[in-house]
């Protein structure tokens, strides 16, 4: 096994100073982020009978500050032979903007260059509904509208996509190990039912985090080769260096990233190298073929949850038996992956297949040795015309993930394999077929509707039958409708409303066992489905971006923690649970033009994501109607930056969870308010070079950044992640 990592770890090294054959250098500059929104030009002005060049959109500059014209002219910009396989951010957002609900675009430049972006934290803090909090490592806790509450350890609820191509397992989990902050030009967010377009189904949406190509340096400010450097507290280190470029039909880029951290609690050490790439290849305008590879290497030892005295009063202090276990995370992946996209006079075909090879090694209370094989294909046609001197857009397609997890479990003896103690082989098989229209009864105005069916299998065949055989099999057939408006009120300002239906197929690790608990295998456990409500509006003037949405999920079969054995949440469907909350976002120029009154003037500028969370048990048997527990009820960042054309910023940010909540489902045991104050400083004007230096947790404050849940805790209930001290971190990038 050594010998295997190391042969992984020494070629993703090796990847990241490979060079693209024939490259060309990209453009100086940094790519600039995006308004809040960029409304298509009126159906009616488009030709529907002609093919057009593929065209790229103009500069745009920040909203934290900068400038931009309203709207994205639909032909106001030169032609450039851009990627077909790949939108470029303007086109992506113009994309999931015509979506009837809440869904963000989030560009590189908004983390890359002025955090550590170490986690998935970095990436989305601002993004409203979402609840990212870091454990330890790369291990976060994320919920989108209260999805995956009930996960003490991996990720269920939100499906992950890189590049389109599912980063989950085939039966539902989701980690974040093999995801590199440092490696992608935009990261997409759909909240619940609004990720139709991946036919994906859960509660909290999907998010699609998106590499560049060697494309992307014909555009202007791409900042496709780079290299940084990044160092901070409790010996965080990390060197990345990126490369790509065009030459003829052939287009390639790499990516790559090494980083090490001592971690600020005991036992928290880690190391990951992480490498992504892709090569295309235009047959012609409208044919292109894409390859992808995306391999990873991870080594995470787990300090653990502890009490909540111990997590506010010793909180580097690791959990006894972690230390004892020599409890780890360690990953390696190898996924690889084709895309081809076709285009017609008004119609795109996207086909593709992707293969992923994970190997998890993960001493815990006993010691995990999984081996999964998930694969795949995925099938879009997109229509976008004139029917009747009206504008018609038409999306379907088919998804189909399987996969196969060779588990063996271990008695773990300080972090090595002792005695066999379990064995099985998982089988997963996902097949959605998705179809949306949206109709513009006016120019402005699109009825939408559509629906996804599921069909999934989940079958277990137990090789370890001296506990009991515990093979079984599910099947599955789920509907999920939805139907919405959306409204352009403006070039600058949209409304939406919609309905929607959501179903979340049980994973292998939904069941109930244990001394005075009702046994409930696997096979035994109901989807979870929910119908969500949701209103909202977003928008961008000259000084101020919005976001404003209001939710409402029925929801029946909830998978959520009813019963706990050995200190451990055993998942089983709840009766029926609501989740409903705010997402408010908004962005304003406080002051302008307070050193210099230019064309582009200094300003003030003010960032607020603002989550109200209201999630409770609906007259439930046991739990009557108490809170959720495992997230807060408000959660609010923000940040006030002074920014120059120059480039300069600087200026203070917040995190505040302004009222404890609670972490089990009698409500008996709660967290603890927290505020934590940061600074940073940074120059980026687009050039070669840039900087930054970021303070977090200034005043050193003592808090719970996470905590897992249980049905009935005590005060002594190990269930509590403790916040990170007060750290300081650093970075330089080149860019060419």
């Amino acid at each position: 096994m050594l010998s295997v990592s190391m042969r992984l770890r020494s070629f993703l090294l090796a990847s990241a100073t490979a060079l693209i054959p024939g490259a060309v250098s990209a453009q100086t500059g940094s790519f600039t982020s995006l308004p809040a929104v960029t409304v298509d030009a009126p159906a009616q002005q488009r030709a529907v009978t002609k093919r057009k060049p593929r065209q790229a959109a103009p500069d745009i500059r920040a909203a934290h500050g900068g400038t931009a014209p309203a709207v994205i002219p639909a032909a106001a910009t030169p032609s450039i032979p851009g990627a077909l396989t790949v939108l470029t951010a303007q086109q992506a957002l113009r994309e999931i903007q015509q979506t009837p609900g809440g869904v963000a675009l989030v560009t590189a430049d908004q983390w890359k260059n002025s955090t550590p972006s170490n986690t998935i934290k970095d990436i989305l803090d601002y993004v409203p509904g979402v609840f990212a909090q870091p454990k330890w490592g790369d291990d976060t806790r994320l919920s989108i509208r209260g999805s995956s509450l009930s996960r003490n350890f991996h990720l269920r609820g939100v499906q992950l996509y890189m590049d389109g191509i599912p980063i989950n397992t085939a039966d539902g989990y989701g980690d974040f190990q093999e995801i590199d902050p440092t490696a992608y030009k935009y990261v997409e967010v759909f909240k619940g039912g609004n990720a139709l377009r991946f036919g994906a189904n859960s509660l909290g949406g999907a998010i699609n985090f998106v590499t560049p190509t060697g494309r992307d340096g014909l555009l202007k400010d791409s900042g496709l080769n780079a290299v940084s450097l990044d160092m901070g507290a409790f010996g965080f280190r990390r060197l990345q260096a990126s490369t790509g470029g065009a030459n003829g039909p052939w287009d390639g880029f790499i990516t790559a990233s090494t980083q090490s951290a001592d971690g600020y609690r005991d036992h928290s050490y880690g190391d990951a190298t992480r490498v992504s790439g892709n090569v295309g290849y235009q047959f012609s305008p409208d044919f292109e073929t894409r390859f992808y590879l995306n391999a990873n290497s991870v080594r995470q030892r787990i300090p653990g949850s502890v009490s909540k005295d111990s997590a506010l009063n010793t909180p580097t202090i690791a959990a006894a038996n972690n230390l004892t276990g020599d409890q780890q995370r360690n990953i390696d992946t190898v996924r690889l992956a084709n895309k081809t996209t076709i285009r017609l006079d008004n119609t795109t075909i996207d086909f593709g297949l992707f293969g992923v090879d994970r190997h998890l090694m993960h001493p815990i209370f006993q010691y995990l040795d999984y081996r999964y094989q998930d694969y795949g294909g995925f099938a879009k046609v997109s229509d976008d015309r004139m029917i009747g001197g009206y504008r018609n857009v038409f999306v379907a397609g088919v998804n189909v993930i399987n996969g196969r997890i060779d588990n063996n479990q271990y008695v773990n003896i300080a972090g090595q394999k002792g005695a066999l103690a379990s064995s099985s082989i998982d089988s997963s098989k996902n097949t959605s077929v998705y179809v949306e229209n949206s109709l513009y009864v006016l120019p402005s105005v699109a009825l939408i509707g559509g629906t996804q069916f599921l069909y999934a299998t989940r079958n277990r065949k137990d090789r370890f039958l001296s506990d009991g055989d515990q093979s079984g099999s599910t099947e599955f057939n789920l509907w999920s409708p939805k139907g919405g408006v959306l409204w352009n009120i403006d070039p600058t300002w949209q409304a939406y409303a919609n309905i929607s239906r959501s179903a979340e197929v049980p994973s292998f690790g939904e069941s109930s066992s244990g001394p005075g608990i009702p046994t409930i295998p696997f096979t035994s456990i109901r989807p979870q489905r929910a119908t969500t409500y949701e209103i909202g509006t977003r928008g961008r003037r000259p000084d101020v971006t919005w976001e404003l949405t209001g939710y409402r999920a029925n929801i029946t079969d909830e998978l959520q923690c009813l019963y706990s054995a050995f200190g451990n949440c055993n998942v089983t469907n709840a009766d029926r649970t609501i989740h409903q909350g705010i997402e408010a976002g908004l962005g304003i120029a406080v002051l302008k033009g307070m050193f210099d009154a230019s064309a582009q003037p200094d300003r003030l500028w003010l960032n607020m994501a603002y989550t109200l969370n209201d999630f409770r048990f609906d007259n439930d048997p046991l739990y009557g109607n108490n809170l959720l527990p495992g997230a807060p009820r408000h959660y609010l960042r923000a940040e006030l930056l002074y920014k120059h054309a120059n480039g300069f910023y600087l200026g203070p940010n917040v995190e505040w969870v302004p009222e404890s909540y609670y972490v089990d489902s009698a409500n008996t045991l709660k967290t603890e308010p927290y505020a934590l104050l940061g600074l940073k400083a940074g120059v980026d004007n687009g050039g070669t070079y840039s900087g930054y230096i970021e303070a977090r947790n200034i005043l050193d404050t003592r808090y719970i950044a996470s905590a897992s849940i249980l049905n009935v805790a005590t005060a002594t209930s190990p269930l509590f992640e403790p916040g990170t001290g007060r750290a300081i971190y650093a970075g330089i990038k080149a860019r060419w």
